[in-house]
């Protein structure tokens, strides 16, 4: 294949957006789409390279793994390297014990597959996992397990109809993708079935290369057409929409018009886009692009990691600028020596360094997993024992692993002696509420009701593959509610994990009690850190931060989007009661005690407050009731 500069341009394109999105730059709000710009150059780049090996006879499945071991793994393993020696130092012992269950992962190339188990990209505690990035190279690499057999079956044997075979494979991944969008959005996020597609548009570009255009003005057209849909991606999609998907089409697609635009013609001059692509600085960062892609994460989050709060533009400067430089030492240093023909280049050393250095790497992975993080490394640090108070798991809260029918109304009802039911229905964010009713029972004036499932919304259209039986469980909502006589219901969720499916759901439920007679209460968002509060009060004190407000890590409009969705039911924003411009208080101020266990469920002291504020009181009900 012929060097490009135009492509080396594109990876510009991609890698930059990333980096600043990444970096809390909000005016690209789709820089993550970045990625997607990679997966289809790989997919274009691969491709040729294997088309070139059959054509010369040079085919080899050693050979093909001996170059992408050359490419990927010298500076993988410099960044690891680099990254457990910060986290050594940075890490507090849980998170240390993360840390080394994702080295493993990373240097194995599964980590796509641990971070879905354990990690949502989007969700507010991302930024302190400095591995996350690696799940994007987890996907090329297992895409390069049946990408090399495939391309030479069907050059061998299928005749080469590139089309027949790779097309009905690409539109089956994008019909999943776009249903996983719904059902089960963080796989189809990071999983290969649901990327294949984007890989597989870059291959088909390659293996069945278009005809180049002579015209001059149609292929002005398509390379600023193909500018034209990466923007749209980079400025108008974000991280509340669903992805991939659909919207993922924008910069695939961009991006293989742009390759097709810079596809060399004698007859005609060179597009103005790829001229624009061919930019020096913009090559220049392709060139570091893969280095700067890997070390860029790691620095922005220890750097959130040491702060646990938003970053201001001085620190968003200097994260820019040793990103750019250590990805200049990493490509000199570590990518180029490798990528050179020398001695211990060949493929016997090459096979060699790669397997201890995934060996080593697993082996300190272990050390750090098996030894819980070191805590020794902290003897300041300690958790206090925080009362959470009593959810009733596995028949009041359900996590998934109990029968739904191991609920029952006499257990779960947690207060007692008046005249109105109501139903408590939600997920995790219902259930923290539990332990601060018994405290506020006189206040509220209700028999409360628990009906909560983890992972599970108040959403009666609301479907997940990680979660089946949550539509079982909301349809059985609305037969207790006629069984126990409720007069009342409360929705309460972590309405910040269904924020990119939308919330046209809870309206339709809303209007579905509606109809039933009973009145709805929907309560929106309460506070979430970016840490555990225990870790942000660790480093308040190192900090001598008197106060125990923080800021919150979530998006501050949540209940303003949740709110239009609410028609016809009584809308309570915590964020109202416990929070103020300056942040929202972890800890009692005067008793110190923590409100929250984690980052963001209520723990009885929490609750207690919680409900003190804003909870309804139906104590008017229960005149009524008394006096008829």
């Amino acid at each position: 294949m012929n060097y490009r500069r135009d492509i080396d341009g594109l990876r510009a394109v991609a890698v930059l957006p990333v980096v600043l999105f990444h970096f809390g730059v909000s005016a690209i709000p789709g820089g993550f789409t970045g990625v997607d710009i990679f997966f289809v150059i790989s997919g274009y780049l691969i491709s040729g390279s294997l088309l070139d090996d059959l054509e010369r006879g040079q085919f080899s499945i050693g050979r093909f793994y001996w170059r992408r071991a050359r490419r990927i793994l010298p500076a993988l393993t410099f960044v690891i390297l680099l990254a457990s020696i910060a986290a050594w130092f940075i890490l507090l012992p849980s998170d240390l014990h993360e840390y080394s269950l994702s080295v493993i992962a990373a240097s194995t190339f599964w980590s796509n597959i641990y971070f879905w188990k354990t990690t949502n990209y989007f969700s507010i505690d991302a930024e302190l996992r400095p591995l996350l990035h690696t799940w994007s190279l987890s996907v090329e690499e297992q895409y390069y397990i049946f990408a090399p057999v495939l391309v030479y079956l069907i050059y061998r044997y299928a005749s080469k109809r590139w089309l027949t075979i790779l097309l009905p494979i690409a539109v089956g991944s994008f019909a999943l993708a776009v249903m996983a969008t719904t059902l089960a959005p963080t796989a189809g996020f990071y999983l290969l079935p649901t990327r294949i597609w984007e890989l597989a548009l870059g291959a088909m570009l390659m293996l069945r290369k278009p005809p180049a255009l002579a015209s001059r003005p149609l292929t002005e057209l398509i390379g600023l057409a193909g500018f034209g849909l990466i923007a749209f991606g980079f400025l108008t999609i974000s991280e509340s929409d669903p992805f991939p998907g659909y919207n993922a089409l924008f910069p695939c697609i961009g991006t293989a018009l742009l390759i097709y635009a810079g596809q060399p013609h004698a007859d005609r001059p060179v597009p103005v886009a790829t001229q624009v692509l061919q930019l020096t600085p913009l090559v220049w960062i392709g060139l570091i692009s893969y280095s700067l892609y890997l070390v860029h994460w790691p620095i922005n989050s220890f750097v959130h990691y040491l702060s646990l709060k938003a970053i201001g533009v001085p620190t968003i400067v200097a994260m820019i600028v040793a990103s750019v430089a250590l990805a200049t030492f990493s490509w000199k240093y570590v990518e180029q020596p490798f990528r050179q023909k020398r001695a211990f280049t060949a493929p016997m050393p090459i096979f060699a360094f790669s397997a201890t250095a995934i060996a080593l790497l697993c082996v300190g992975g272990l050390a750090g997993a098996l030894g819980k993080g070191f805590p020794q490394r902290f003897p300041d640090f300690s958790t206090e024992r925080v009362v959470v108070g009593d959810w009733r798991n596995g028949v009041c809260f359900n996590e998934g692993a109990s029968r739904i029918e191991n609920w029952n109304l006499a257990d779960c009802t947690r207060t007692h002696g008046f005249a109105t039911n109501v139903l408590l229905w939600g997920d995790s964010f219902a259930a923290h509420y539990v332990s601060g009713l018994e405290a506020n029972a006189q206040k509220i004036q209700a028999n409360v009701i628990q009906y909560t499932y983890a992972g599970c919304p108040p959403n009666l259209s609301y479907f997940s593959y990680a979660r089946p039986a949550c539509t079982r469980f909301n349809e059985r909502a609305l037969s207790i509610i006629r069984d126990a006589n409720v007069q009342a219901v409360i929705l309460s969720g972590r309405w910040t994990d269904y924020q990119a499916r939308g919330f046209d759901g809870l309206q339709k439920t809303v209007d579905r009690l509606h109809d039933m007679g009973v009145k709805v209460y929907v309560i929106g968002q309460s506070p979430e850190f970016i840490a555990d509060v225990q870790k942000i009060a660790f480093f308040a004190r190192r900090e001598h931060v008197a106060n125990t407000s923080w800021p919150m890590a979530m998006d501050p409009d949540i209940n303003k989007q949740v709110l239009p969705f609410v028609k016809g039911a009584d809308f309570i924003d915590p964020l109202a009661y416990l929070c103020d411009a300056a942040g929202c208080s972890y800890a009692d101020a005067g008793t110190r005690q923590f409100l929250y266990f984690d980052y963001g469920h209520f723990s009885s002291a929490g609750a207690t407050l919680a409900i003190s504020k804003y909870w309804p009181s139906f104590a008017a009900s229960n005149k009524v009731a008394k006096a008829k």
